[in-house]
Formats: C-alpha cells, sequence, structure tokens
C-alpha cells in the first residue's frame, strides 16, 4: 500500500472527519435496506479504523476512548 501525506487545516480535517463518519453510518445502516446491495464489509472496518486515526491527531487524548476496530479478513 503506498502512503500519501496532505496538508489539511484544523477546519478541513474536522469537516472530513464529519463526512466521512456520515457516509460511514450510511454504508452500514441504510444502505443494506436497499434492493441490490451488496456489503463491503472490510472497507466499513478501514472507514471506522481511519476516522478513528484522524480524530487522534485532533485529539491525541480520544484513542484512549476509541474503541478498538479489527480489520475483516
Amino acid at each position: 500500500m503506498t502512503s500519501t501525506n496532505i496538508q489539511l487545516t484544523t477546519e478541513e480535517l474536522q469537516l472530513l472527519i464529519a463526512l466521512t463518519s456520515d457516509q460511514l453510518f450510511r454504508r452500514e445502516f441504510i444502505d443494506p435496506k436497499m434492493p441490490g446491495h451488496k456489503a463491503k464489509p472490510a472497507e466499513i472496518s478501514l472507514g471506522k479504523s481511519l476516522v478513528s486515526r484522524m480524530r487522534g491527531i485532533l485529539d491525541p487524548s480520544s484513542l484512549k476512548k476509541a474503541p478498538i476496530v479489527k480489520k475483516a479478513s
């Protein structure tokens, strides 16, 4: 996997976290009710882990409160 670096303001990162969290909620709870939906649990798990890491960047103390998300195999 290739690593990429970007620079964001605190406000941009907060917005990105909010949008990502909303999208994950939709994918996990709303989309499965739609006809023809194909679940991708690995993507949901990766997304939750990513949101947790982004929150940790803004507030390092939140890493201790965040649940540990295991990768789907």
